[in-house]
């Protein structure tokens, strides 16, 4: 049972980091952020459908690198 504990105590400290990213980059107003070729924007009369799949395929890629080059062995 010690095993999920810590399990649920890292999954804590990721959200709790996660939340903090978001704060912070939603303060820096990084224009190119969201707004690349590929991302899908759909507006109508009363309703917008954002979807970010490129923005979010090069967030994924960086981080992928990051967790790859900290715990490679």
């Amino acid at each position: 049972m010690s095993g999920i504990g810590k399990f649920l105590i890292l999954l804590g400290i990721l959200l709790v980091l996660t939340g903090a990213f978001f704060i912070i980059f939603s303060r820096l107003k990084l224009p190119f952020l969201g707004r690349l070729p590929g991302d899908i924007v759909i507006h109508k009369k009363n309703f917008v459908f954002y979807f970010p799949i490129t923005t979010s395929i090069i967030i994924s890629v960086i981080l992928s690198l990051i967790i790859y080059i900290f715990f490679k062995k």
